[in-house]
């Protein structure tokens, strides 16, 4: 078993350290349907972090636990070593945790730029009077922040879109756009709901590369939800496995795809 402070190198050298974040014993009921029964486990420094699980399984559940839109009836979350009181979605995002959604939630009559500035909104610290009149301290934040976002968008190669309203989009380059807008927030943890979800070939491999990038280059966590298992294997380095709301597996891609239960959930048939 891994040492909750220590971390470990993988195989293709990357480091990742000690837990950063622990789920103990959540469960989350709506109602009198549960849809997390007693799960725990922990996420890592560095790390790529999946959850999956059939449909129905509770994984968006879940992520809505991590980031503040749900708070569980039982169970505790740790964040940092301490923790975490019930918090609502802004209070979480201060904490420095992003996501994107299942369904895109951008501003469809805004430009990709500044639908991306809305992401820097924790970094602004100048009143509203103050960026009125765009002035002093506001106007070099302001200079600062847009400094910021136009890295992020060479990052994610989306600068022939910068000026374009995101309505007019294609919804693979709006995906990207959500991460732009995730990821300009500066999260030390980044949940991804799906980033891949209704992509075809291309994007998905677009998508899965910038993944990777973000986690090497900015050595940011991330958690991420998705269905597509061949995406799941090469980018995580270790899974939780969910279904009717309870864990079913839990470690490294190999163990998971040799985990008996796992397979049972996926194939829909019950292990003699």
């Amino acid at each position: 078993m891994l040492d909750a402070t220590e971390g470990y190198i993988t195989e293709d050298g990357r480091k990742i350290g000690g837990v950063v974040m622990e789920m103990k014993n959540i469960t989350l009921r709506f109602g009198g349907v549960v849809a997390i029964k007693d799960i725990s486990f922990d996420i890592r420094e560095g790390e790529i972090r999946a959850i999956i699980g059939p449909n129905g399984a509770g994984k968006s559940s879940m992520l809505n636990v991590i980031s503040g839109f749900y708070n569980p009836q039982e169970g505790e979350v740790w964040y940092q070593g301490q923790k975490r009181p019930p918090m609502k979605p802004f209070e979480v995002a201060q904490q420095g945790i992003a996501r994107t959604f299942q369904n895109i939630a951008l501003f469809e009559g805004m430009t990709v730029l500044d639908n991306v500035m809305t992401g820097r909104i924790r970094q602004m610290k100048s009143g509203l009077f103050a960026q009125a009149f765009w002035k002093g301290k506001a106007e070099q934040e302001e200079t600062k922040n847009r400094a910021f976002v136009e890295k992020i968008i060479d990052f994610l190669e989306i600068q022939h879109i910068r000026k374009t309203p995101v309505g007019r989009l294609p919804y693979g380059l709006k995906k990207r756009v959500e991460l732009a807008r995730a990821l300009a927030a500066e999260p030390s943890i980044l949940l991804l709901d799906e980033p891949m979800a209704g992509m075809n070939v291309e994007e998905k491999e677009d998508m899965s590369r910038f993944v990777l990038d973000v986690n090497d280059e900015f050595g940011t966590t991330i958690v991420l939800i998705e269905h597509d298992m061949g995406v799941v294997m090469d980018l995580s380095d270790r899974v939780v496995v969910m279904d009717y709301g309870q864990k079913i597996g839990d470690g490294s891609p190999d163990e998971v795809r040799s985990n008996q239960a796992v397979i049972d959930a996926y194939l829909g048939v019950a292990h003699e």
